[in-house]
């Protein structure tokens, strides 16, 4: 929990351009999730119903273009999902920043805030998100010139486009993850636009770089988990990863030359 006494006043001309980082220890994300799960029991039927919401919408996406597309567009399309995926998130964070005043979190104050309060740095993000989906597309479409045109070819023929494919597709999900790390805990802890948020998020990532792989391979472990049991496990997978991911930026970024958000969070305390 920040405890920093706020200052009254913040000239805007004198903060920096980005929020410093702090050097974390390669296992930290291991503890991101144990506390990811102490605020999920913290407010367990508002997490439960963000983790159904989202469990839902992945799995209608992945049925809808397996039963009426084609491989490639269900790839398309949960390659898309990953890249806006990190929007459904702010109703998460909302929750916790509650959490951290000592209130009690409202489902109805966080998509307030989640659609209210933050929806222009929201946007911005979504268009920096949208511009890195439309290149991926573009570069994937190209990568299309190194598919095999014999009608059965093996894997020998197959490896040289799987091999550009693959590379091609993580450079862009690195990007998205690089960007989006810590950039939208930022937005709705700190009064911070876009630009300034993002720019922090991926200096984060490249100065804890063996960290944040470990993250990464942690996010990508629990999606799995969750896309093996039907989708179920997402219901608390999600929610805990993205309180995880909150309690990263907590540990990651000073952000205290910034204001915090105190707006719109001013229900009556919870009892301690």
């Amino acid at each position: 929990m920040t405890t920093e006494e706020e200052p009254a006043t913040f000239d805007r001309s004198t903060m920096p351009f980005a929020a410093p980082c702090r050097k974390i220890a390669p296992l930290a994300p291991l503890g991101w999730l144990q506390k990811g799960w102490a605020d999920f029991r913290q407010a367990p039927r508002q997490s439960a119903a963000y983790g159904i919401f989202m469990a839902a919408t992945m799995g209608l996406v992945s049925y809808v273009a397996w039963a009426y597309g084609s491989q490639w567009l269900m790839l398309a399309m949960i390659g898309g999902f990953a890249f806006l995926a990190p929007l459904t998130c702010i109703g998460l964070y909302a929750i916790r920043a509650q959490l951290e005043r000592g209130q009690q979190p409202l489902l109805r104050r966080s998509l307030r805030a989640a659609f209210r309060r933050y929806l222009g740095n929201e946007m911005v993000f979504a268009l920096a998100l949208l511009v890195i989906f439309m290149v991926w597309a573009r570069a994937g479409a190209m990568v299309s010139v190194f598919l095999p045109t014999s009608g059965n070819p093996d894997f020998s023929e197959l490896a040289g486009y799987l091999t550009v494919g693959t590379i091609v597709g993580a450079f862009f999900a690195i990007v998205t993850f690089s960007a989006s790390a810590f950039a939208l805990p930022m937005i709705v802890h700190r009064d911070v636009d876009s630009v300034t948020a993002i720019v922090t998020s991926i200096n984060a990532v490249l100065r804890n770089k063996l960290a944040m792989m470990i993250w990464l391979a942690l996010i990508v472990l629990g999606l799995t988990v969750g896309a093996l049991t039907a989708f179920i496990g997402l219901v608390i997978i999600l929610p805990v990863i993205g309180y995880g991911a909150w309690q990263g930026y907590l540990e990651t970024i000073d952000a205290s030359d910034f204001p915090r958000h105190e707006a719109g969070v001013t229900a009556t305390p919870r009892n301690k």
